[in-house]
């Protein structure tokens, strides 16, 4: 029998759940991290708990497993996704395609314009899933030494689909 996934909105006392999560979904690519950005990417629960107060929150259970997770802030007439994180062992069961489109119904519903985000080059899985979902690069920073792509899509007010970004980046 296989475990169902189910998409729920996250809550304060998930957080130190939350915050395991991405440690532990980080963990394998720390060592392409600054210490500055691995700890900036894996906040610990009190900043978890603080981001309640910023912006929605999701988590993906698996049976009655939290194996994923993902946050967004509002930016004007943009919405900022932030850690998104699958536990490894959960990978391959479409969880990120999942919360993706979780974001995506959210941002259409509340008048939405765009969805931003920004991820490391080394990440490709998740770099693959993004393009997948429209998203295009449209620049580059750098978090703590790490660099960082920045990824963008538009939203269509029209039937809850998000429509691609053309860019010249």
């Amino acid at each position: 029998m296989t475990a169902i996934l189910e998409i729920k909105t996250a809550h304060p006392e998930d957080a130190q759940i939350i915050a395991s999560l991405l440690a532990e979904s980080f963990a394998e690519y720390e060592p392409l991290y600054t210490a500055a950005a691995f700890s900036a990417t894996t906040p610990n629960e009190a900043v978890i708990k603080n981001r309640f107060g910023e912006g929605e929150m999701w988590i993906a259970v698996l049976g009655k497993k939290i194996v994923g997770t993902v946050s967004v802030v509002p930016k004007n007439k943009s919405l900022y996704i932030r850690s998104m994180a699958i536990l490894p062992e959960a990978r391959g069961h479409r969880i990120g395609e999942r919360l993706l489109t979780e974001i995506e119904n959210y941002a259409v519903a509340d008048g939405f314009g765009r969805l931003i985000l920004s991820t490391t080059p080394f990440l490709y899985r998740a770099i693959r899933l993004y393009k997948k979902f429209g998203f295009e690069r449209f620049g580059s920073s750098d978090l703590c030494g790490t660099p960082l792509i920045e990824m963008e899509k538009l939203c269509s007010p029209f039937g809850g689909d998000c429509v691609l970004v053309q860019s010249d980046a």
